[in-house]
């Protein structure tokens, strides 16, 4: 699992593995689908960021992109070792 990369794979491929999960196939599609819709805010975003009558703080889709992540990291929480989850516990938005 890499969030930087928005990627994640059954077989390690040689690729930077920020995460090492545990969970079915099935499972392992929602973060799929994360990281799609990820992908679209912040594609959203590149279009506001060329409007600057919509300021920065008052955009909903960086509240979207926000909510997103604290959902990979959720199941990243779920479904890691030990030590992945002391590390999302310390992240700030964790609690």
């Amino acid at each position: 699992m890499n969030v930087a990369n928005q990627s994640y794979s059954y077989v390690p491929l040689g690729e930077a593995c920020e995460f090492k999960l545990k969970m079915d196939s099935e499972k392992a599609r929602i973060f799929e689908n994360l990281f799609l819709q990820l992908n679209s805010l912040e594609f959203d975003n590149l279009v506001r960021a060329h409007l600057p009558y919509i300021p920065y703080h008052l955009d909903e889709e960086n509240d979207e992109i926000d909510t997103r992540l604290k959902k990979v990291y959720a199941l990243i929480h779920e479904f890691g070792d030990e030590n992945t989850k002391q590390f999302v516990e310390q992240l700030p938005y964790f609690h």
